[in-house]
């Protein structure tokens, strides 16, 4: 059972005298939902931080209100309003090049300028692109609307600003589009926690509240279970990670 293999490679991590360390990043956050509580309730039980990606536009002070009642979620920028652009033969995309720059940019300092001003220190200056693709000539001008790093998915690259990104997604988006198959998960996890203790890099694992199915949430509290009971785990809050980053 690949649970055994996330348990091993923590224990590898226990062996080499080494920290791994996990981040939660939920995209799609706009409002209060049922679903929302099951992720607040479930990571408070195991005081794992959560990073919710909310969507500037279409959220409002009701988001907020929920949140000052939560001591583990930070919410970064997820894009400004989560449209696609793209053409129907191009994959989804909204910070792409097929739209003015300037327009782009507009609405990402906007999104940045709404989220803090509702709710504060929970926020982070850190950009979530929509569907996890970005134009690189927009990157590039993001330090100077004042974001201080960028999350997609997959293996980090170099570049300003720094990436904390995520690696194992929960979502079978190709398929069932609900939880991958658990085993898998562990699998992944597993295998990217010993990659990433080589060089001291975070385990960011990618959540979608408002579609999680049954496998999902028992996912989550499984790994939750085995990370929280271990000496060799450690869950990061974005915040804390983004401020240890290097430029």
């Amino acid at each position: 059972m690949s649970l055994e293999k996330l348990n091993a490679a923590l224990d590898e991590c226990s062996r080499r005298g080494i920290k791994a360390d996990l981040w939660l990043r939920d995209d799609d956050a706009v409002e209060p939902t049922p679903a929302l509580e099951t992720l607040l309730d479930l990571c408070a039980d195991f005081s794992v931080p959560v990073t919710l990606a909310v969507i500037p536009e279409k959220t409002t002070e009701k988001l907020a209100r929920r949140l000052e009642a939560s001591h583990i979620a930070k919410v970064a920028v997820h894009g400004w309003s989560h449209t696609n652009y793209a053409s129907e033969k191009e994959k989804k995309q909204e910070l792409g090049s097929h739209r003015e720059a300037a327009v782009v940019l507009d609405e990402l300092q906007s999104g940045l300028e709404k989220l803090h001003d509702l709710h504060g220190s929970r926020f982070v200056p850190m950009l979530v692109p929509p569907w996890n693709r970005i134009d690189a000539g927009i990157v590039e001008r993001l330090p100077g609307l004042g974001y201080r790093a960028l999350s997609v998915f997959g293996p980090e690259k170099p570049g300003l600003p720094p990436r904390l990104n995520t690696h194992v997604d929960v979502i079978d988006w190709h398929g069932s589009r609900g939880g991958r198959d658990a085993d898998v998960l562990f699998a992944e996890t597993a295998a990217r926690i010993l990659s990433a203790a080589e060089s001291g890099a975070t385990t960011g694992i990618l959540a979608h509240h408002l579609v999680h199915d049954g496998a999902v949430w028992d996912f989550l509290r499984r790994l939750f279970e085995v990370t929280c009971g271990h000496p060799a785990a450690r869950w990061r809050s974005s915040k804390d990670l983004i401020d240890n980053l290097s430029p």
